[in-house]
């Protein structure tokens, strides 16, 4: 008989009997039942000392050294008194499991630093059983959201997969923790975290969003006395494309016989798009000449900063003065892409104007959307939807107020 007393040959109720190589780096210990120690059964925990029948399980224990670790248990069920037939309680064991609880943890906890390719390759485990593994661990470590506490929502989507395929995220706003995930961004996609919430949907003071009217409605039908709040990022950032890119484009075509100036103005989109404190001193004078001899230039730039400043205003009284100034702004501007942009923000005046009550926005989640990715990319994406949302969700736990 092996000594039981090396470190690594520890199976409570057992004692290892005879090791033998399968191969250079596997080996084989077979066990037999401790006599010391008899039985139990796995309902009642009481000892048993009549034996129905025996069955060897061959199992995966954790690697020793170089070696990768198989036993053979002789796993036996008991003529229980109170319990009938029944299996003998194993703690190191689970029931029907070819691994034992040591090398599960040890596995889980690669899992957390590892994709499951490399770990795969480390542990000779199938991927299956390792995505089961790591599939189960999420929804035991994910804690359950506190909804009575959840006064203050954030709902972004991201890319799922290729091909204009999303899925829609919600957040506790004030804990960071991400509540809910599920496929799709239409009203009936979003629908569900609604009917999840049911009668806390009365307690959500403010949702903040991009402009999405699938989101909009449907917090409108169900949080009535939410206000939404529409992002500053998003609407800069549509500011940006559809008014500033726009007229950038328009005047560099205008400047078709001028190439030195057309090629200042082609060039000069990531000038106008940052803000002007991200700019090193040599590309803050490139604006500054820029501006001084292109007028729509200025404009849009001038008006993009006062669209920013409808987000700073002390009150919401004040940010409705804003922005019925910066809407005549636009119209008396006779720049065909700023009227535009202001027609399509008009209806959304309120969701802006809220912000100054609420000072919401999306830029924690964009931060989720960047750790999203770089979970994707870790797997090269995933087929399992559920398993995915799992990862998110273990990703963003909150943190407790």
């Amino acid at each position: 008989m092996l000594d039981a007393t090396i470190p690594g040959f520890c199976w409570e109720g057992f004692l290892p009997a005879r090791c033998t190589h399968l191969s250079d780096s596997h080996c084989l210990i077979e066990l037999i039942p401790d006599p010391d120690k008899p039985p139990r059964c796995q309902h009642c925990r009481q000892p048993c000392q009549q034996i129905h029948d025996t069955t060897v399980r061959r199992v995966r224990d954790r690697d020793l050294f170089e070696y990768k670790v198989w036993l053979d248990v002789p796993v036996r069920r008991l003529r229980c008194p109170r319990c009938s037939v029944a299996r003998e309680q194993l703690d190191w064991l689970a029931p029907h499991s070819r691994i034992t609880h040591r090398f599960q943890q040890h596995i889980e906890v690669l899992l957390t630093l590892l994709p499951i390719k490399h770990v795969a390759l480390l542990s000779g485990l199938h991927w299956h059983t390792l995505k089961a593994l790591d599939k189960a661990r999420l929804a035991r470590s994910v804690p359950e959201p506190d909804l009575d506490q959840v006064r203050f929502l954030v709902m972004d989507e991201f890319a799922l997969f290729k091909g204009h395929r999303y899925a829609t995220v919600v957040m506790d706003a004030e804990r960071t923790q991400v509540l809910w995930v599920g496929e799709g961004r239409s009203r009936e996609a979003i629908r569900p975290f609604f009917e999840w919430m049911g009668k806390h949907c009365q307690q959500i003071q403010a949702v903040a969003m991009d402009m999405n009217t699938a989101m909009d409605l449907e917090v409108k039908e169900h949080c009535p006395q939410a206000k939404v709040v529409y992002d500053l990022f998003h609407v800069v950032a549509k500011f940006g494309r559809e008014v500033i890119d726009r007229v950038r484009v328009d005047q560099a075509n205008q400047l078709r016989h001028d190439k030195p100036a057309r090629k200042a103005v082609k060039r000069s989109r990531w000038l106008l798009l940052r803000n002007r404190s991200n700019l090193k001193q040599d590309q803050e004078a490139q604006l500054e000449a820029l501006l001084e001899v292109n007028k729509p230039l200025m404009l849009v730039y001038i008006m993009k900063d006062q669209l920013k400043g409808l987000w700073y205003a002390k009150s919401e009284r004040a940010a409705r003065w804003r922005f019925t100034h910066w809407m005549r702004q636009a119209q008396a501007s006779k720049l065909e892409p700023l009227i535009r942009f202001a027609r399509l923000l008009k209806p959304y005046a309120e969701g802006v104007i809220a912000s100054a009550s609420y000072r919401l926005n999306t830029s924690v989640l964009e931060g989720v959307n960047n750790k999203i990715k770089v979970i994707k990319r870790m797997a090269y994406g995933y087929r399992d939807s559920d398993y995915f949302f799992l990862k998110i969700k273990a990703a963003f736990p909150g943190n407790p107020r």
